[in-house]
C-alpha cells in the first residue's frame, strides 16, 4: 500500500521551548515548507491555557473557583444572594485581558526574524484566543459566571481589535480554541453549563467571536479535548460531536473560515473512530487531524492511512498545544511531523 502523506501542518499555540525566539528561530527550520502559518509559542506563564487569566479578577478574587488539581476536583459552588453577587460586579474594574500586549510584541520580533531569513515571507502570525466559555467555566465560580461573562467578552473584543490594529492584517491568523465548550457538549461532570439550550449557546458564543474577526484575517477553530496531566477530560466516542460542531460553525458564522483541527486520541486507529468526518456538510478549506503522538510514528501512519479512507485530504497535528509537553519530547514531534506531512508553501 503507497505511503498517505498529510497536507502540511498545523501548530496549536502552545510550544515547549523556553523562548518566543526559540520557537521562531527553530521550529520553521525543523519544518520546512510544512506550515502556512505560526505561533509564538505562548511561552512562560502562558503554556498553562487560561490560567493566567485569573489576574484580570485580583480586586475581586471572591469570583473566583479554588481550582481543583484533577479533573474529578472541580471547584465547590457558593451560596449567595443576587444583590451581594450583583454588588461584587459593582466592584469589578475594566478587564485587561493582555492578549493584544503579547501578540504586538512577539510580532515585532515575528518580523526581525523574517528580516534574518528565519521565518518565510509568506508565513502569517498565528494568534489564539480562547473562547468566552473556558475561561468563565473555569475561572470563575458560578454564582458569577453569568454576570461576568459579558464584561470578559468585552475586554476579549477590545483585545482582538488591538490585535488588528497592531498588525496588518494580511500577516495575520486568528484561531480560537474550544476546550470547555466540548466539555459542556459533552456533559463532562461535574461541569455544568451556565446557559441553556448548550449548543446553540456554545455556538452563538463563538460565532461572535468569530465575527469580529476581519475577513482579511485568517480564522481558524481548535476543538479541545484537553491534556490537563496528559489526559482528556473525556474520551471522545468518534468524531461525531466535532463535526455537528464544525457543521453548526458553518452556518454560524458569518465570514470565511479556513482552518478546523480535530484531535485523535493515540489508541484511535480504528474506521469507527473517523467515520462521522463523511457527515461534514462543507469542505473545510484546511482540516488538520492530531493524530501525531511523540515517539510514534508508525501508529501516526496508521492514523492519518485510517483517516484518508473517509476524508481525501488533510493536514496533520499533535492532539493539542505543546506547552505541557515533556521538553526531551520536543525533538520526536517535530520529527514526526516533517516526516509525515509534504510540503504546502
Amino acid at each position: 500500500m503507497a505511503t498517505v502523506e498529510a497536507h502540511g501542518v498545523h501548530l496549536m499555540g502552545s510550544i515547549n521551548l523556553p523562548t518566543t525566539s526559540d520557537v521562531f528561530e527553530k521550529v520553521p527550520a525543523l519544518l520546512p515548507n510544512r506550515l502556512r502559518r505560526m505561533p509564538d509559542g505562548e511561552t512562560g506563564n502562558r503554556a498553562q491555557f487560561i490560567g493566567w487569566q485569573a489576574a484580570n479578577f485580583a480586586a475581586v478574587p471572591e469570583v473566583l473557583t479554588r481550582r481543583g488539581t484533577s479533573h474529578e476536583k472541580f471547584p465547590d459552588t457558593m451560596s449567595l444572594t443576587r444583590d451581594q453577587i450583583l454588588a461584587t460586579e459593582q466592584k469589578l474594574p475594566e478587564l485587561q485581558t493582555r492578549y493584544e500586549e503579547f501578540a504586538l510584541e512577539s510580532y515585532t520580533l515575528f518580523q526581525e526574524k523574517k528580516a534574518h531569513g528565519n521565518i518565510p515571507p509568506q508565513m502569517r502570525f498565528q494568534v489564539s484566543l480562547p473562547g468566552i466559555v473556558n475561561v468563565i467555566a473555569a475561572l470563575i465560580a458560578p454564582p458569577f459566571q453569568t454576570v461576568i461573562e459579558p464584561h470578559y467578552e468585552a475586554a476579549l473584543l477590545r483585545s482582538l481589535q488591538r490585535i488588528q490594529d497592531g498588525i496588518p492584517h494580511s500577516e495575520l491568523a486568528i484561531q480560537i480554541d474550544c476546550a470547555l465548550e466540548i466539555a459542556f457538549l459533552e456533559g463532562v461532570a461535574p461541569l455544568v453549563p451556565y446557559f441553556e439550550p448548550v449548543l446553540p449557546g456554545v455556538i452563538s458564543r463563538l460565532s461572535r467571536l468569530a465575527n469580529y474577526v476581519a475577513e482579511d484575517v485568517q480564522l481558524g477553530f481548535h476543538l479541545c479535548y484537553g491534556d490537563r496531566e496528559h489526559r482528556h477530560f473525556i474520551e471522545p466516542t468518534d468524531m461525531g460531536l466535532m463535526v455537528e460542531v464544525a457543521n453548526a460553525l458553518h452556518k454560524s458564522v458569518k465570514r470565511p473560515v479556513q482552518w478546523i483541527h480535530m484531535p485523535v486520541p493515540k489508541g484511535r486507529m480504528d474506521p469507527a473512530y473517523f467515520a462521522p468526518l463523511k457527515n461534514l456538510e462543507w469542505k473545510i478549506p484546511e482540516l488538520y487531524l492530531g493524530v501525531v503522538h511523540a515517539h510514534d510514528e508508525q501508529g501516526t501512519r496508521e492514523r492519518i492511512a485510517t483517516a484518508h479512507q473517509v476524508v481525501e485530504e488533510f493536514g496533520v497535528a499533535t492532539e493539542c498545544g505543546m506547552g505541557r509537553t515533556l521538553p526531551q519530547e520536543f525533538g520526536t514531534i517535530m520529527d514526526i511531523l516533517r516526516k509525515v506531512s509534504k510540503p504546502v508553501v
